[in-house]
Formats: C-alpha cells, sequence, structure tokens
C-alpha cells in the first residue's frame, strides 16, 4: 500500500481546478477526481452542455476514466472528490463502482442524493462532506448570477 503524501485538500483543490475549467467551457462548474494509492488516476469536469448528453456528470466522467486507467468496473481502493454533492443518478454510479469513500465539497440541497436517499451508497464505501465547501458554493454561486 503506497501512503500518500498528499492531503484530501490538495485533491479537493484539484477537483476545484476541474470545476474552473467547467466554467470556462460554460458548464455548471463541478469537477471531479478519483485517488488511488495516494494518486490521481483520472479527472473530470461537468460536459453536459457540450456533449449534449444529461449524463455527462463529473462523476460519471471520472468514474469511467478511472474504470478505463485500472482496467476493471469497480473501483475499491479509490477515493472520489467531488466538488458538489452527487446527484441520484450519480450517486447510484457511486454505488456501483464500489468506491471505498467519496468526498464532497458542497451539499446541493436541490439535487443532492442524500435529498432523496441518503442510503442509495454502497454500504462499504464512506463519506465526508463540507471540504472546501465555500471555495465550491462561491465558484457555482457566481457562475449562476452571471446567468440571470
Amino acid at each position: 500500500m503506497t501512503l500518500s503524501v498528499f492531503t484530501d485538500e490538495f485533491f479537493m483543490k484539484e477537483a476545484l481546478k476541474e470545476a474552473m475549467k467547467a466554467r470556462d467551457l460554460d458548464e455548471i462548474p463541478i469537477g471531479a477526481v478519483v485517488v488511488s494509492k495516494g494518486r490521481i488516476i483520472a479527472r473530470a469536469h461537468n460536459l453536459t452542455e457540450q456533449l449534449h448528453d444529461v449524463t455527462a456528470h463529473a462523476e460519471m466522467l471520472a468514474i469511467t476514466a478511472a474504470a478505463n486507467f485500472l482496467g476493471g468496473k469497480y473501483l475499491e481502493e479509490c477515493t472520489l472528490f467531488i466538488t458538489l454533492e452527487p446527484c441520484i443518478m450519480c450517486a447510484g454510479a457511486i454505488h456501483l463502482a464500489h468506491f471505498e469513500r467519496i468526498v464532497w465539497a458542497a451539499d446541493d440541497e436541490k439535487r443532492g442524493f442524500n435529498k432523496y436517499n441518503a442510503n442509495v451508497l454502497h454500504p462499504k464505501t464512506t463519506f465526508s462532506k463540507g471540504l472546501m465547501a465555500d471555495e465550491s458554493r462561491q465558484l457555482l454561486q457566481e457562475f449562476f448570477q452571471k446567468k440571470r
């Protein structure tokens, strides 16, 4: 087992960089990174507008990239860092991928999976929330203020 010299905050900052890439493409600024054994193996940001695909959420794209990188569908020794609480669709995919852990920044009171079913994650998956929530929330608020 490789010990990471990087912290959760480091990885969340990387997810925020992905969110900024989404913002620059006029996508809702949400980013995700997948970490395995202390190393980022996948990174993604929302591409729903660019791809004309409602499933092209940052989490979904990161899960696909990580599974391709590892050569298997289960991500049991991986952590997913996300700038916003996953929706129910993404939470279902996170469940099926068997993540060891997920970490998200800001809660999503409108569409977050906890609003619908807090038990949707795989029983072995642990989660934590609130890491760099203010930064994530500010990025989202600025994006939507420009849209109004």
